[in-house]
C-alpha cells in the first residue's frame, strides 16, 4: 500500500527542525481549488513526524498541498528575522498518481530560502 511522509532539514543550523507544525490539505469541489484539511502534525525530533500523513484505504490519487508553518518554527528557533518574516507558512501543491506508491516530500528549509524534491 501507498504512504505519504515528510520531514523538514533547517540547513541554515544543520540539523533536523523539530517542532515544526505543518498540515495536509486535499483538493476536491469543482475545478479541484477547494482544500479540505485532513492531517495535522508536529515534526519530532528527528524532523519527521510519527507516522504516515495518509496511508491505507485514504491514500488516494489526487492533488494534495502540505503547508509548513516556516515563520512560526524559525522565530521558535532563534532565527534572525525581518517583520513580517520572509517565509511563513510554505505551502508545497504536488499529485499523487500511484495509490501504490511511497511519496516522501521533504523540506529543506532556512530563514530566506527553502527546497523540496520527491524523496525515497
Amino acid at each position: 500500500m501507498g504512504r505519504l511522509t515528510t520531514h523538514v532539514l533547517d540547513t541554515a543550523l544543520g540539523k533536523p527542525a523539530a517542532g515544526l507544525a505543518l498540515s495536509l490539505w486535499k483538493a476536491g469541489g469543482a475545478g479541484g481549488e477547494e482544500f479540505s484539511c485532513i492531517a495535522r502534525a508536529v515534526t519530532n525530533s528527528d524532523g519527521r513526524v510519527d507516522a504516515p500523513l495518509l496511508d491505507g484505504d485514504a491514500f488516494v490519487t489526487g492533488i494534495y498541498e502540505l503547508r509548513f508553518e516556516a515563520g512560526a518554527y524559525l522565530a521558535a528557533s532563534g532565527a534572525a528575522l525581518s517583520d513580517p518574516p520572509f517565509l511563513d507558512v510554505i505551502p508545497l501543491r504536488f499529485g499523487i498518481a500511484d495509490a501504490a506508491a511511497h511519496y516522501h516530500v521533504p523540506l529543506l528549509l532556512s530563514p530566506f530560502s527553502y527546497s523540496t524534491y520527491r524523496g525515497s
